[in-house]
């Protein structure tokens, strides 16, 4: 669906930011039955970082924003909306954008969460665009920030290995030019897949009780296989689609930004569209799945490296439980 409303949205700054403690495959080999080997073979990560006791998700997105703000020279004050996109809110309510606006001085500023598993950065960069192009907003700020640490079962190898904590954020403001900016985007859901990737206590359905925690419901259940099936058909899908909608080619593609969860998976879309090597960024090794935090990261190394110049056409992509699905075409602003 086209963007191309009232006004056109773009990216005007990104940042990110990570805790300093690494958990490495190293360390995880004594935790659980896996190896260093087994576990870079099959996802590409080689460590993860690891928020303290004590922090949560909106303190990650905090350091993340101040970086953010001193980049651009943002005024905390300036901030209309704050889109925050996490699976692991500092708390059922209130929601973490709001005691990131209050940690922050956002006086003005009002925001909400998005709940979307790893397309919550995504989708929430979607909505927050909409702010923009309605002129009912001049600067948004649109989060993903998780602290996968806090939903982990470190004794399940098959999950532990994969996430990390971590948080990443992007200003929106108005394009000048009508030519950049975001241009499409792509959203679907799958619902019947909510059963092969979940957390499914401490919610509504399964409220808090001894015999959930001592059923370990309140961490992460992935079934592997049908998860990896979905994501390499439905994020190569998108990835095309986007792409092809708009008359372009994989080698238009100026730089692809895929959610971070597994290095096969991101190979499988890159591979359908054509791209190169260096048209796509991995950072997996480093930090793991960060969940909605993967995205703005990306997107932040990348531009820190010089990967992205202006008028480079960027496509973001990304799939998570759901089954939910994200891709958007930007050309870059600056």
């Amino acid at each position: 669906m086209s963007l191309g409303k009232k006004n056109r949205a773009k990216i005007s700054g990104v940042a990110h930011w990570v805790p300093e403690k690494i958990l490495s495959n190293k360390e995880l080999e004594k935790m659980v039955d896996t190896t260093d080997e087994w576990i870079t073979s099959r996802t590409g990560i080689k460590e993860r970082h690891i928020l303290e006791a004590g922090k949560a998700s909106s303190d990650m997105a905090a350091e993340a924003c101040k970086i953010l703000f001193e980049k651009t020279g943002t005024d905390p004050d300036d901030i209309d909306v704050i889109v925050f996109g996490t699976v692991t809110p500092d708390m059922l309510f209130p929601a973490s954008a709001c005691l990131l606006q209050a940690k922050l001085g956002m006086s003005k500023a009002w925001g909400f969460d998005v709940s979307a598993a790893c397309c919550g950065f995504a989708y929430s960069l979607v909505i927050g665009a909409q702010f923009i192009e309605s002129g009912s907003a001049k600067k948004v700020l649109v989060v993903g920030s998780d602290k996968m640490s806090s939903i982990v079962d470190y004794t399940d190898r098959n999950t532990c290995i994969l996430f990390g904590d971590a948080a990443g954020v992007v200003l929106l403001e108005k394009s000048e030019d009508e030519k950049l900016g975001i241009l499409d985007y792509y959203n679907t859901v799958d619902g019947n897949g909510a059963q092969y990737l979940n957390m499914p206590g401490g919610g509504s359905l399964n409220p808090p009780t001894h015999e959930t925690v001592d059923k370990k419901m309140h961490t992460i259940y992935q079934d592997g296989k049908n998860v990896y099936q979905y994501a390499v058909k439905g994020m190569s899908e998108a990835s095309a689609l986007i792409v092809e909608r708009n008359g372009l080619s994989g080698k238009d593609v100026g730089l692809f930004v895929p959610h971070q969860a597994n290095k096969r998976i991101i190979d499988s879309a890159a591979q359908r569209m054509g791209l190169k090597d260096d048209q796509v960024i991995i950072n997996i090794e480093k930090y793991g799945n960060t969940t909605a935090a993967t995205i703005p990261m990306a997107l932040s190394e990348a531009v820190t490296a010089g990967r992205i110049k202006k008028g480079d056409y960027v496509v973001i992509a990304a799939f998570g439980g759901g089954f939910t699905c994200s891709s958007i075409l930007v050309k870059w602003a600056y």
